[in-house]
C-alpha cells in the first residue's frame, strides 16, 4: 500500500496530459475507486450524482461526493444527465496538486 500518490488511471505524473474523460448524454457509467494508499479521497464529480454501491447487489446513498476510504474499493453508478464540461476530482488540493483530477466532457445532450 502507497503512502502516498494520487492519480486517476496511476497517471500521477502525466496528469498535464491525460485525456479527458468522454461520456455521452443519457447514458449510466461505472466508477471503480481503488485507494491503494493510506489516506482518504472524498471524490467528487461536478454536475451528476452519483449512487454508491452497496456490494451486496442493493445500492445505496445518493451522493456527489464519494469517499473512498484507504485501502479499500468503491463501485458508483452515475446517471450522465449533464451536457458540457465538468471536473472530476479529489477534494483535498493537496491531491488535487497531485494529479487527482480530470476533466469529464459530456458529449450530445438536448439542445
Amino acid at each position: 500500500m502507497d503512502f502516498h500518490c494520487e492519480s486517476f488511471e496511476g497517471r500521477g505524473l502525466q496528469r498535464r496530459h491525460s485525456d479527458p474523460i468522454r461520456l455521452t448524454y443519457g447514458e449510466r457509467v461505472r466508477f471503480k475507486f481503488v485507494n491503494e494508499t493510506m489516506m482518504a479521497h472524498p471524490m467528487h464529480l461536478h454536475g451528476m450524482w452519483s449512487i454508491i454501491d452497496a456490494g451486496k447487489g442493493a445500492y445505496d446513498l445518493v451522493q456527489r461526493t464519494v469517499s473512498v476510504a484507504p485501502g479499500t474499493t468503491v463501485h458508483t453508478e452515475t446517471e450522465v444527465d449533464a451536457p458540457g464540461q465538468w471536473a472530476f476530482h479529489c477534494r483535498l488540493s493537496y491531491h488535487m496538486a497531485g494529479g487527482m483530477f480530470r476533466k469529464v466532457i459530456v458529449e450530445s445532450g438536448p439542445s
